[in-house]
């Protein structure tokens, strides 16, 4: 018989690797998937919008520049104080407050529309964050998600780093929330609508090691386990990304330009 994961010590861990590093050096880069998809849920003016697990505020800064009323939240402070750098340079009024996607602090049906962008399909209790966006999401109103796809670029370096670092027994892939079964299975079609659009993010970087010298020094999860590894076994995990990320370059010998596939998310709550 397994034995149940321990979810809140999940957490806790999860918490102190998106802490470490700087995600918002690469977070800035994925600001497009942020525009693309306060776009495709047709954001309106004065519509209350929360951006869940928001990191440094991609999807908060969207809706904000459309003119919404946003509250941006994650529970890692260090990246809301990055998105409220952002918001301050731009001279938008963004609400920050610190909260856990499993747990958020907001009545039922508060929200005409509720975000995330690679944010809230890392949370260790799946079903339980999924049934806190439906909560705070009013009838008629949107949940926007952007989540790697298992098969994508981004869902073959979280296989990669399993490999090194395997997870606690029964922890369940981030990548669950980038196949359309899954969401299915929990936005149920009798109360959601959901859209599902494939959508490309192009990393561009000088060269596979320069992607990994970035994401080794900013990225929480990469940079969590080079510096947890041994060094023959952290030379190991360069090898393997080095040839995941030549293998997948499509810009030949001059750069790098690597295609992660991802899931754009529309769910209209009926």
């Amino acid at each position: 018989m397994s034995t149940p994961i321990d979810l809140t010590a999940l957490k806790n861990r999860q918490m102190v690797t998106w802490a470490s590093g700087d995600y918002a050096v690469i977070g800035t880069t994925l600001q497009i998937v942020g525009e693309q998809l306060a776009e495709a849920c047709d954001l309106l003016c004065d519509e209350q919008v929360l951006d869940v697990a928001a990191g440094n505020g991609n999807a908060t800064l969207a809706a904000a520049r459309r003119g919404c009323k946003v509250t941006s939240t994650d529970y890692v402070a260090k990246l809301l104080e990055r998105g409220e750098d952002r918001a301050r340079a731009e001279h938008l009024d963004v609400t920050f407050q610190v909260a856990d996607a499993e747990d958020l602090p907001f009545e039922d049906a508060s929200f005409d529309a509720v975000l995330s962008t690679f944010g809230v399909m890392f949370t260790p209790d799946q079903p339980k964050a999924a049934a806190e966006l439906a909560r705070v999401c009013r009838p008629g109103g949107r949940i926007g998600l952007a989540n790697w796809t298992p098969e994508g670029y981004i869902g073959q370096v979280f296989k990669t780093l399993g490999r090194h670092m395997p997870p606690p027994p029964g922890a369940q892939p981030p990548s669950n929330w980038g196949t359309e079964a899954w969401l299915n299975s929990h936005f149920d079609q009798r109360d959601f609508q959901l859209q599902v659009t494939r959508r490309l993010f192009n990393f561009r970087y000088r060269s596979a090691a320069h992607w990994i010298d970035i994401f080794r020094t900013w990225y929480g999860p990469v940079h969590k386990a080079f510096a947890t590894l041994p060094p023959e076994e952290g030379a190991a995990l360069e090898n393997d990304l080095t040839e995941l990320l030549n293998r997948l370059n499509r810009a030949g010998e001059r750069s790098l330009v690597v295609p992660s596939e991802y899931l754009e998310v529309v769910i209209t709550r009926r």
